[in-house]
C-alpha cells in the first residue's frame, strides 16, 4: 500500500489545514510530506466530527445525531461527500486501508459526547477514549505505511500515545469543558477519593483536594506518554522525531499546569509560541546526538521520570547526549 499525494488537490489540503490543532501542527510540519498531508486529512475528519457535538451552537441532540451518522456514511464511502475534507477522508481510508471499526468506533464516541458528561471510573474514561483518541493512533500508524511486523509492534503504544494527548487535553480543559459544556473528564472515583465534589468544580472553586485530583490524573497520563513513547522506536525513522515532538509539547501542558500549583479552574494552561519553539530547539538538539526517542523524552520533556528510569537530566549524562 502506498499513499499518494496527488490524489488530494490544494484546495482541499487548504481546507484541511484550516481545521488542524496549532501545537500538533507545529509538530507535523516535520513530517514526511508523504505522511504529512495525511495527517492533516485525518485531523480535519476529526475536528469536523468534534465541532458536531463541541460547538452545536443549540442544535438540538437528535440533529446532532443525523450530522454524525451523515459524517459516518461520508468518511465510510457509502454517501456522497457535502464537504473537501470528507472527500479527502474517504479517499484516504481506502488508500491507506483503515478499517472501518476505526471509523465506527470514532464516531459512536463522539455520539456519547452528546448525552454523556460524566464518567464514574477511568475504565469508563478508557472505553471513550478507545473511540476518541486509541482510534486516533490507529489511523496515524495505518497513514505511515509501515511493515506489518512493526505496524503490530507499534500499535499498542500508538494507542497509548493517543490516550495520553487525550488525557492532557482533559486536564488542560477542566474550566473549558465544565463552563462551556457542562462535562467533567475526571474520574469520579478520583474525585470522591480526594473529597472533590462536581459542584465545587461548577463553581471553579479551586482546593488542595482538588489539587490532588490534578496530580493522581497527571501521574495517569504520565504514566501513558511513557508507554506511547516507548513504541516511536518502530516507527520509519523520517516519522520518529516528529512523533516524539508532538509528545514533547503535549507533556509541556504538565509543566505549567504543576507551575499553576494544579489550578486549572481559574485559568487553563497555555503554551505560548515562544515555548513551543523552546521544545523544538532542544528536542531537535538531543535528537542530533541521540536517536533514542526513550532517552531524549526523558531528557527535554516535562514528564517525570519514573522509579527504575535512568535519570539523565539529574545526572548530567545518559544515553550519549550532552550536557547544556
Amino acid at each position: 500500500m502506498h499513499l499518494h499525494q496527488g490524489h488530494i488537490d490544494s484546495d482541499k489540503a487548504k481546507a484541511i489545514q484550516k481545521q488542524t490543532g496549532k501545537t500538533f501542527y507545529l509538530a507535523t510540519r516535520f513530517l514526511p510530506s508523504r505522511v504529512r498531508h495525511a495527517t492533516h486529512v485525518l485531523y480535519g475528519f476529526f475536528r469536523i466530527a468534534d465541532e458536531v457535538v463541541d460547538d452545536a451552537a443549540g442544535m438540538p441532540p437528535a440533529e446532532q445525531r443525523t450530522e454524525l451518522e451523515s459524517l459516518r456514511a461520508q468518511a465510510l464511502g457509502d454517501a456522497d461527500a457535502s464537504d473537501p475534507v470528507l472527500a479527502a477522508f474517504a479517499e484516504l481510508k481506502d488508500a491507506a486501508e483503515i478499517a472501518d471499526e476505526e471509523v465506527d468506533v470514532f464516531i459512536d464516541a463522539m455520539a456519547s459526547d452528546i448525552t454523556t458528561s460524566r464518567y464514574e471510573t477511568y475504565e469508563e474514561l478508557e472505553s471513550y477514549m478507545r473511540g476518541s483518541a486509541a482510534a486516533v493512533g490507529v489511523m496515524m500508524t495505518a497513514i505511515m505505511d509501515m511493515e506489518p511486523e512493526l505496524e503490530d509492534a507499534a500499535l499498542p503504544h500508538a494507542i497509548a500515545l493517543g490516550e495520553a494527548f487525550q488525557l492532557t487535553n482533559f486536564l488542560r480543559d477542566v474550566r473549558e469543558d465544565i463552563v462551556e459544556r457542562d462535562r467533567i473528564y475526571l474520574p469520579q472515583r478520583t474525585l470522591e477519593k480526594h473529597g472533590v465534589s462536581e459542584a465545587q468544580i461548577e463553581r471553579l472553586e479551586h482546593s488542595h483536594s482538588f489539587e490532588s485530583v490534578m496530580r493522581d490524573e497527571l501521574q495517569r497520563a504520565e504514566e501513558r506518554y511513557r508507554e506511547g513513547v516507548a513504541g516511536i522506536q518502530y516507527l520509519p525513522d523520517d516519522c520518529q522525531l516528529p512523533v516524539l515532538l508532538a509528545a514533547v509539547l503535549y507533556a509541556e501542558h504538565h509543566a505549567i499546569i504543576r507551575a499553576q500549583e494544579y489550578d486549572v479552574l481559574t485559568s487553563a494552561p497555555s503554551l505560548s509560541t515562544a515555548r513551543k519553539l523552546r521544545c523544538l530547539v532542544r528536542t531537535r538538539w538531543h535528537w542530533h546526538w541521540n536517536r533514542d526517542p526513550e532517552a531524549v523524552f526523558r531528557r527535554v520533556s516535562a514528564v517525570p521520570v519514573a522509579d527504575g528510569e535512568t535519570d539523565s537530566r539529574r545526572s548530567g549524562h545518559g544515553g550519549g547526549v550532552p550536557t547544556q
